[in-house]
């Protein structure tokens, strides 16, 4: 089971992020069903590069 969107997780500037997790996790989990570029995220996930930074750190 993915919990990693259950987490908080503080911003680069020390506050709460302004998106939630599970949406993060729905997006990732979204743009690798469809193969889908990341800039055709639909409009009601957050935004891709919001999106991809959490998909780039959790990759590593």
């Amino acid at each position: 089971m993915i919990t990693a969107w259950k987490a908080t997780h503080p911003s680069a500037s020390g506050h709460q992020g302004a998106y939630d997790m599970r949406e993060i996790v729905n997006a990732i989990l979204y743009q690798g069903r469809t193969g889908c570029q990341w800039d055709y995220l639909p409009h009601d996930l957050p935004p891709r590069n919001a999106v991809y930074y959490y998909f780039a750190k959790w990759r590593e």
